[in-house]
């Protein structure tokens, strides 16, 4: 069992690069309005190594990760629910968003990651 555990261990620089080449059709879109600091000026960072896992989408600065979860992640959720602890307990601030919300509703989902970020003073708010 250990040696099929080493052999799935990529290191996490190696794994983000794979996911970034490999990212789904919801990240793939949100990326293109997180990029380049076009909301409120936050810098993003998409599938950021943070040891032992990837984030998706993190702003260093503010300490916020933005999770995308797949239908996979339905029954992955005592899994997922760990890894938030994990990533909150260094001082992140995690949301997670299902890939259909992403897709549909990405003018509420950008809405709602813009409140979060103006509520850890890491944008202005807008006038």
């Amino acid at each position: 069992m250990r040696a099929a555990t080493l052999e799935l261990y990529q290191p996490p620089g190696e794994r983000a690069w794979r996911l970034r080449r490999e990212g789904t059709d919801a990240e793939r879109k949100l990326w293109s309005r997180l990029r380049n600091r076009q909301l409120g000026g936050a810098k993003f960072r998409r599938q950021y190594p943070i040891p032992p896992y990837v984030a998706d989408f993190c702003c260093v600065e503010a300490r916020f990760i933005v999770e995308l979860d797949g239908g996979q992640h339905a029954e992955r959720s005592l899994e997922d629910a760990r890894r938030t602890a994990s990533l909150e307990a260094k001082g992140y601030r995690v949301l997670r968003f299902w890939d259909n919300q992403a897709l549909t509703e990405t003018e509420a989902v950008l809405e709602v990651i813009y409140r979060a970020l103006v509520e850890l003073d890491a944008v202005l708010p807008s006038p």
